[in-house]
């Protein structure tokens, strides 16, 4: 089920590249992400405003860090694709399936399995027959690196505080962290939450609803189950998708990135695969200290192994 609906996310993720490239024409980039993420927040706490009371002091410090790097990497892929194209900018954004593994073996000492790197390499492998033809690093495309690399924190830090804890509070202490950094960072240039126009209202309530929304429950919920390389090659679907919109808009797959497009899919299968074939049948608890049996990162025990540099955080009293 959590692979299932991080899919799902992943879809909706794909559609938005060529959705903010024709909002923010428009739209500065930074009113852009005050109003985007100021519509998510608004959403969730209209939903469920007790379960967002529910989250405690520590939860609202995790929140907020993991915002902080959420924001500054949605906040250089719209710079970045104001320089670079949707299809140039989907490639490095996906370089976070290479941060995430590196990051999780180099900064928090975790032991990635040869089936996670295999899985890593034949996704960016994917990634790269799906959407280049040709590649000039130029500022778009080290704007959005650094997109990729934010992404990869977020990813790896979800997994530290979300143990315990509700995904739906956590993932409105992220937006609403954002939607106050995006709003003040645009004040000097003079904040405008209201779209100009249609298109930029349709990118607004379409990305600040469900890209947002929407999509970061779901990815928030879901890595209570899955490790966090699991939830990266999973993610790196999303220029699949974009390219699959594409064709719906009257685009066409060459058979280079068709071929690219199975690896990714080949990528995932192997991981998931892997961490069944390996550990048996999986018992989900919600939490990163069950009995998960994800062996995208972890000592091979069938438990998943907390990181060594980040200490566990008590969980809450969520219901």
């Amino acid at each position: 089920m959590a692979v299932a609906l991080l899919v799902g996310v992943t879809a909706v993720w794909g559609s938005t590249f060529l959705v903010i490239q024709d909002a923010t024409d428009t739209m500065p980039v930074l009113d852009f992400m005050a109003a985007r993420f100021t519509v998510g927040a608004l959403v969730l706490a209209a939903l469920r405003p007790r379960r967002i009371m529910s989250l405690d002091r520590a939860g609202w410090a995790g929140g907020a860090a993991l915002g902080i790097a959420l924001g500054t990497a949605y906040t250089l892929q719209v710079f970045g694709l104001r320089h670079t194209s949707a299809t140039i900018s989907a490639f490095v954004t996906g370089m976070f399936v290479v941060f995430t593994p590196l990051l999780a073996a180099l900064v928090l000492r975790r032991r990635v399995t040869p089936a996670a790197w295999a899985g890593t390499g034949l996704a960016f492998a994917g990634l790269a027959l799906l959407t280049l033809n040709g590649l000039r690093v130029g500022t778009g495309e080290l704007l959005t690196l650094g997109c990729a690399l934010g992404i990869a924190l977020q990813i790896l830090g979800t997994d530290t505080w979300a143990a315990g804890r509700d995904p739906y509070a956590l993932a409105f202490a992220q937006m609403a962290t954002v939607a106050v950094a995006a709003s003040l960072a645009a004040l000097p240039g003079g904040l405008g939450l209201l779209p100009p126009d249609r298109a930029a209202w349709f990118g607004v309530v379409w990305t600040g609803v469900f890209a947002t929304a929407a999509a970061l429950v779901v990815q928030t919920w879901a890595q209570t189950r899955l490790s966090p390389v699991r939830v990266a090659v999973v993610l790196t679907l999303e220029p699949a998708f974009a390219a699959l919109v594409g064709v719906f808009a009257g685009d066409v797959l060459s058979a280079r990135q068709v071929i690219g497009s199975l690896l990714v899919l080949f990528a995932m299968l192997l991981v998931e695969l892997r961490s069944t074939s390996a550990t048996g049948p999986r018992t989900d608890t919600g939490t990163s200290t069950g009995t998960d049996t994800d062996t995208g990162t972890g000592t091979g025990t069938g438990r998943r192994t907390e990181p060594a540099a980040v200490p566990r955080l008590a969980p809450s009293s969520t219901p």
